[in-house]
């Protein structure tokens, strides 16, 4: 395949990762410029749309793309992409983060599972109960149901 047959169908693939993202979420472009609210949404909408983009990127401890990603890597990269920078650990970013309750909680929010007070795990809310993030070793960035009732949500400003 050569990559003029290559780079069209990726930005097809990519759009529609993106057009699925904001079914799933519900989103809506927003006007840039707006209330402090809507300038928070609009950036954790990108950063979900660059997450979902990663679908199938493997996860490799400690990397933070744009290829290979561990769980707070990828948060840090989509919103980073977004233009927000996040600290680097899942911990560091849940303290950093506004805590929101889950009936608060909207597409592009932080998800933090937590065991004993202690933060190991983050990925980015996509509405519906899922989340995108990137697992764990000998997996890839993926689309998947939240599997545990021990979860914070945060909110990036």
């Amino acid at each position: 395949m050569t990559a003029q047959t290559y780079v069209p169908s990726l930005a097809v693939r990519l759009g529609a990762v993106c057009a699925l993202a904001l079914a799933v979420t519900g989103a809506t472009t927003l006007v840039p410029g707006g209330t402090p609210e809507a300038t928070a949404a609009a950036v954790a909408t990108r950063a979900l749309h660059v997450a979902a983009s990663k679908k199938g990127a493997p996860y490799q401890y400690g990397a933070s793309g744009p290829h290979r990603f561990d769980c707070s890597g990828l948060t840090l990269y989509s919103f980073e992409q977004a233009g927000r920078r996040l600290p680097r650990s899942a911990q560091q970013q849940y303290n950093s983060s506004r805590h929101v309750s889950a009936t608060s909680r909207r597409a592009g929010d932080l998800v933090f599972f937590h065991s004993g007070g202690s933060v190991y795990h983050v990925g980015i809310y996509a509405g519906g109960g899922r989340i995108w993030h990137s697992p764990k070793t000998g997996t890839v960035v993926r689309l998947e149901r939240i599997w545990s009732h021990s979860v914070w949500y945060g909110r990036v400003g």
